[in-house]
C-alpha cells in the first residue's frame, strides 16, 4: 500500500463532500432530526424513547453512511472517475482504503453529534458510558461505509443503489430486535439474525446502554470490526482495471 495515494484519495474525496452542501446536511443533520423527531413522537411514552434512543444513535449514522457511500462510489465507477484513477500507480486497496479512510472522518464527525444530540439536547440517559455509545456510532457509521463501498459494485445507477437499503438494510433493522426482541422471534429468524451484521452493531449499543460489559460485548464489537476489514477486503476485490 501507498500512504501517499491513499491520503491523495481521501482529501479528493473529502474535497468533493465538501463542495456538495445538500449530501452534507443528509450526513449530519438528518439522524439528528430523526432523533428530535422520536422524541416528540413518544413524548407521551418516554419510557419507550429511552429503551430505542441509544440504539439509534448508532443505527441511524450507519444507514446514512450507506446509503451516501455506495451512492458516491457508485458515481466514481459510472463517471469513469475511477476508472482514470486505477490507471495510475497504487494498488485496488489504495483506492478502497483512500475512500474509507475520508467516509471514517465524516463518519466520526456525524457519530459525534448524533450523540450530542441524543445525550445533550434530548436528555437520553444510558447505564452505561455515553462516550461507549459515541465509539460505537461511529463504528457502526464505518459499517455502513464498507457495505456501501461493497455493494455499489452491484448497482449499475444510483436508483439501483438506494434499492440496496431496503433489500439489505431494511430486514437487518426489523431483525436485530429493534421492535420485538429476537427472543420472541421464530428460530428461522433468530438464525437468520446472528449472520447479519446489524444485529451485532444494535446489541453492543443495548449492552453498553444497560452498562452489560460482559464478555459478549467484545463479541460483538469484534464482528463489527471484523465486517468493515472483510467489507473493504471484499470491495478491493471489485475493482476491475479494463484494458484497452
Amino acid at each position: 500500500m501507498s500512504a501517499r495515494v491513499t491520503l491523495a484519495t481521501a482529501r479528493r474525496v473529502l474535497a468533493q463532500l465538501r463542495r456538495d452542501r445538500r449530501t452534507l446536511a443528509l450526513i449530519f443533520v438528518v439522524p439528528s432530526a430523526l432523533l428530535a423527531l422520536l422524541r416528540y413522537v413518544f413524548d407521551a411514552q418516554p419510557e419507550a424513547f429511552e429503551r430505542i434512543a441509544p440504539p439509534l444513535v448508532g443505527v441511524l449514522p450507519l444507514i446514512i453512511m450507506f446509503l451516501v457511500s455506495s451512492i458516491a462510489m457508485l458515481r466514481e465507477r459510472t463517471t469513469g472517475t475511477l476508472e482514470r484513477l486505477m490507471s495510475m500507480p497504487g494498488s485496488k486497496l489504495d483506492l478502497l482504503v483512500g475512500y474509507g479512510l475520508a467516509f471514517a472522518v465524516v463518519a466520526a464527525v456525524q457519530g459525534a453529534l448524533t450523540a450530542g444530540t441524543a445525550f445533550g439536547l434530548l436528555d437520553v440517559e444510558t447505564a452505561g458510558p455515553a462516550w461507549a455509545v459515541v465509539a460505537l456510532a461511529i463504528a457502526n457509521a464505518l459499517v455502513g461505509m464498507a457495505l456501501g463501498l461493497l455493494l455499489s459494485a452491484f448497482a449499475r445507477s444510483e436508483f439501483q443503489a438506494i434499492q440496496f437499503m431496503p433489500a439489505f438494510l431494511l430486514p437487518q433493522l426489523l431483525l436485530a430486535g429493534l421492535f420485538v426482541e429476537r427472543e420472541r422471534m421464530p428460530e428461522l429468524l433468530q438464525g437468520v439474525a446472528d449472520a447479519l451484521p446489524l444485529t451485532y452493531a444494535y446489541d453492543a449499543l443495548t449492552r453498553i446502554a444497560a452498562d452489560d460489559l460482559a464478555g459478549r460485548l467484545w463479541l460483538d464489537v469484534g464482528v463489527i470490526c471484523g465486517c468493515i476489514v472483510l467489507a473493504l477486503v471484499l470491495g478491493a476485490a471489485t475493482l476491475r482495471r479494463r484494458t484497452a
